[in-house]
């Protein structure tokens, strides 16, 4: 999970005028205060300046006058943010930056100079520097600055802490949040985890459904026996019964050897049968027969066999909707159903957008062996901002594609994809092409629609058909027209 609290506030509210008291899961509330800010500058006037501008605005400042005095500063406290002068007697700042990241590599570093030479500022980022001011400064600017770095500070110390309260408690990978909505749920998993009861997991697409489904496994008496997942929305349903349930040698035609079903692979663990909203209604009856008899028969088989596996099913279909208009059996619907989880939608949850960042940060940039980046303020404003219809999973992409296609250790708003920022189909496709008829400009447009909505859902085709609304055999359709390039295999 990956998921500032102190200075990116999604209800508007001034971050800086009260102490914020997150809640983390497992661990004492810990209260965090106004942020404190060091100040390395020799010039009495500037510190007295900066000083007077800051502790107004709410902030704890402590005054070092060179480089010594700041280490001996940065070795005996902890601070949310340093504004560093760059000519300062003796080292300078960009000489003395590596030793105090090397101390403290999250602090967030603000150059401050009179001299604004392009040199200096690209010696600065490269350096480490979160930004670069030039004296004289705007007020304004300088401490929306502030608050934007204070704020990703904030929220990667505080995604360590919540990762560690989580883990201590719960023995949760990969799930990241503090909002009410999440806090909940996570007890609630913490509750029905440890029992032998099936689970409907609900949510809209990219809600991170698996990820609970191997939380629930992994708080379990299962934990240390298989975890199997399958999306029943991605087999053909002529491989579907096979896929589960195993074959016999000859079953048909290309049955050449006996072959173990899944159902048996998961025997003592957890089965997890993701999009089982797609699930036809022939396999929905054999399904069922397993829950209830936890007996099934290989297909051309003639043996039972008898199995002891919990199963957990996800979907992001109305099924009760579903069994309204007969798609969907009633009988198994509340077979299922016995506990059921709602997953909340991003936008539900905007707290935890800026954890969820963070964690994604750095798992692309360890990924990559690349430094984490820092999302600059107005990059986060447009997360904040945004409705994200496909929920984590499309978060998790923008900050993949930010991470790859960064050159500094700043995501700026032109490093996020258009759909996020609203520059989306232009103008400029009307001349892709001189000689373009109508016709070809429209399946250019199609084309365009349909690779980015595949790249949002890591080229599932069931998902993406079931965002267009359309079946999967008419998406596979138009993607073999338009010679649609897959470029990655769909996720699990």
């Amino acid at each position: 999970m990956s998921q500032a609290n102190a200075v990116v506030n999604s209800d508007g509210s001034d971050p800086n005028t009260d102490a914020v008291e997150p809640r983390l899961v497992g661990a004492d509330a810990r209260v965090v205060g106004p942020a404190r800010i060091l100040i390395i500058d020799d010039e009495a006037a500037i510190r007295e300046s900066l000083e007077t501008l800051l502790t107004l605005e709410g902030f704890e400042v402590t005054l070092a006058v060179d480089g010594p005095s700041g280490l001996e500063e940065l070795a005996g406290s902890e601070f949310d943010l340093l504004l560093l002068d760059l000519a300062l007697p003796g080292e300078s700042g960009i000489d003395l930056l590596p030793r105090i990241l090397e101390m403290h590599p999250t602090l967030p570093v603000i150059m401050i100079t009179a001299f604004g030479k392009v040199s200096n500022v690209v010696d600065a980022i490269h350096a480490g520097a979160e930004n670069f001011v030039q004296k004289p400064w705007d007020n304004e600017k300088l401490l929306a600055d502030i608050r934007a770095a204070i704020g990703r500070h904030r929220a990667e110390e505080e995604l360590v802490q919540l990762k560690r309260a989580l883990k201590q408690r719960y023995n949760f990978e990969n799930i990241v949040g503090k909002s009410e909505p999440m806090l909940r749920l996570f007890d609630l998993v913490a509750q029905v985890a440890p029992s032998r009861s099936t689970v409907l997991v609900q949510g809209e697409s990219g809600t991170g459904k698996e990820l609970i489904a191997k939380a629930l496994h992994a708080n379990s008496p299962r934990r240390d026996k298989p975890f199997v997942p399958v999306n029943t929305g991605s087999v053909p349903s002529e491989l579907l019964e096979s896929t589960l349930f195993g074959h016999v040698r000859g079953a048909f035609t290309s049955a050449i050897a006996a072959k173990k079903g899944l159902f048996e692979v998961a025997n003592g663990g957890t089965l997890f049968l993701d999009e089982i909203g797609t699930m036809g209604m022939d396999m929905q009856a054999k399904i069922l027969r397993v829950l209830q008899d936890r007996r099934f028969m290989h297909l051309g088989g003639t043996e039972e066999i008898q199995v002891d596996v919990r199963i957990i099913a996800a979907t992001n279909v109305d099924l009760q909707e579903a069994v309204r208009e007969g798609r969907f059996r009633e009988d198994l619907y509340y077979r299922l159903n016995v506990i059921c989880l709602e997953l909340p939608p991003l936008r539900a949850r905007r707290q935890d957008i800026p954890l969820l960042a963070a964690h994604f940060l750095k798992l692309y940039a360890d990924e990559n062996d690349v430094p984490v980046p820092k999302l600059d303020a107005e990059a986060m404003r447009i997360l904040m901002d945004y409705e994200w219809p496909g929920n984590v999973r499309e978060l998790e992409n923008a900050m993949e594609r930010g991470v790859v296609l960064s050159t500094t250790k700043t995501i700026t708003p032109d490093l996020l994809p258009a759909s996020l920022t609203g520059n989306t189909y232009s103008a400029d496709l009307l001349d892709y092409k001189p000689d373009a008829s109508l016709f070809d400009m429209m399946e250019e447009i199609e084309r365009r629609i349909i690779t980015d909505r595949l790249e949002r859902c890591h080229w599932n085709q069931t998902e993406a058909s079931e965002y267009f609304k359309i079946p999967l055999s008419t998406l596979n359709q138009k993607i073999k027209r338009l010679n649609v390039e897959i470029k990655k295999r769909p996720r699990d």
